[in-house]
């Protein structure tokens, strides 16, 4: 990939302009006064494919339930569920909740993060850097835009963006490089309509207002077999003692019901015994 090696703006003076324009403008988020790994662990779980608007009541009230990992692992999984309540993807809060079961401590390096249930590559390089400030080079969706489109003239791919991280961002501070091209991602280089002229690297960016790469559209959310496994567990996080599954097929309206019934089972989201569905008292 000789494009990664050609690029406007020496990696120092790259870094620079990064690192300063978060000492001025960086998003005040609650996971980035903490070193704990757990409380790390938890927001980054929680930020997987989720917004920050939505993260930020569900994590403070989470930790006031789940303190610690020992208090999560104690925890029946239907109370991690219920507490879960909003944020969607269900199957992250059953992943913490075996990570607690199975560690006394959550692991520090990226490797040994990425061997836990639901933890991957990125996931696990980012606790590894927010919590024990290991030098680790990784990408989100935000991140690949911003290197991308200053470097590249387009947005990253993974690869792509992870070989412009190693090089230009900063292995003293990496936490700080990290949120801050978290930041400009998510409040400047926007995706449809990027603020260039607020942007700090406008000086040194290559995107010409053209992305090349093409998009992979996702099916409609209304239509999706998400919508209807989290209508099913909505049901259960507000009927303590189950539901039968006729009357989560009547309520839901939706013929995909007793199909993902066993597959939310088969995952050990639910439990169903004798006709009952409930969330799991384990």
């Amino acid at each position: 990939m000789p494009e990664l090696y050609d690029t406007p703006a020496s990696p120092a003076t790259f870094r620079r302009r990064v690192l300063s324009w978060y000492r001025g403008s960086g998003r005040d988020l609650p996971w980035r006064h903490t070193r704990d790994p757990y409380r790390v662990l938890v927001s980054e779980v929680m930020l997987q494919q989720t917004q920050v608007a939505r993260v930020l009541p569900a994590y403070r009230r989470f930790l006031d339930r789940f303190p610690t990992l020992r208090a999560l692992s104690r925890a029946p999984l239907g109370d991690v569920l219920r507490e879960w309540s909003g944020l969607g993807y269900n199957r992250r809060a059953r992943d913490l909740h075996r990570i607690a079961r199975r560690h006394s401590s959550v692991p520090r390096t990226a490797a040994e993060l990425d061997d836990l249930p639901g933890i991957g590559a990125y996931t696990a390089s980012a606790v590894a850097c927010f919590a024990f400030d290991q030098p680790t080079a990784f990408a989100d969706t935000n991140i690949r835009r911003v290197l991308g489109r200053a470097l590249l003239g387009r947005t990253a791919t993974d690869r792509e963006a992870i070989a412009l991280d190693a090089r230009f961002g900063s292995r003293r501070k990496g936490a700080r490089w990290h949120h801050a091209l978290m930041d400009i991602g998510a409040t400047i280089c926007l995706a449809k309509r990027p603020r260039c002229d607020a942007c700090p690297l406008r000086s040194h960016c290559d995107y010409d207002g053209d992305e090349r790469l093409s998009r992979r559209k996702q099916s409609p959310f209304a239509l999706s077999d998400r919508r209807v496994r989290g209508a099913i567990l909505r049901h259960l996080v507000r009927s303590p003692r189950g539901v039968t599954v006729d009357a989560l097929r009547t309520g839901i309206s939706d013929p995909r019901v007793e199909r993902l019934v066993g597959t939310l089972a088969r995952e050990g989201l639910v439990e169903v015994s004798s006709g009952t569905v409930r969330l799991p008292t384990r």
